[in-house]
């Protein structure tokens, strides 16, 4: 039988990530993880259950091969021919964390659920963020590999 958690056994708690030179998928992947509750035993795919993500030093991540000049990122306006395109290196110099974001958002589900998951996570430039007074868990990108991803 299938035990599900109500909204009031739920807990969150926060992890803190550093950015410095990691490659944005590889990133994705374990931070959508983190925010979808995968990581715990607890996880349920209709309940927001993950716990929040503090990235710092994003202005320093990475892109694999040729991506940074020639990925496209296309959105729409909304008028009659309003399909605007930029790539990774343009939308750095404006948002530095904006590639990640993307990233992110198109791992985690579509609708209510995926744009209330998507504010758990919170991108800085530089190794300063405000949120030190909730003591985040320190996720250290070297150690981990794909047989080892978090784990509580």
């Amino acid at each position: 039988m299938t035990k599900f958690v109500k909204k009031d056994q739920l807990s969150s708690s926060w992890y803190e990530i550093d950015a410095k030179n990691a490659v944005v998928g590889r990133l994705a992947t374990i931070i959508s993880k983190i925010i979808r509750g995968k990581n715990k035993t607890t996880y349920t795919p209709h309940m927001d259950s993950g716990d929040f993500v503090v990235v710092k030093n994003i202005e320093q991540i990475k892109f694999t091969g040729n991506k940074f000049q020639n990925k496209k990122y296309y959105r729409h306006t909304g008028h009659p021919g309003g399909i605007k395109e930029t790539t990774p290196e343009k939308l750095s110099k404006k948002k530095p964390g904006e590639a990640l974001k993307l990233a992110v958002k198109r791992m985690l589900p579509g609708g209510v659920l995926g744009r209330k998951q998507l504010t758990k996570l919170k991108i800085y430039s530089g190794s300063e963020h405000p949120h030190s007074a909730q003591n985040p868990k320190i996720i250290e990108l070297e150690k981990l590999n794909s047989k080892n991803l978090i784990r509580n």
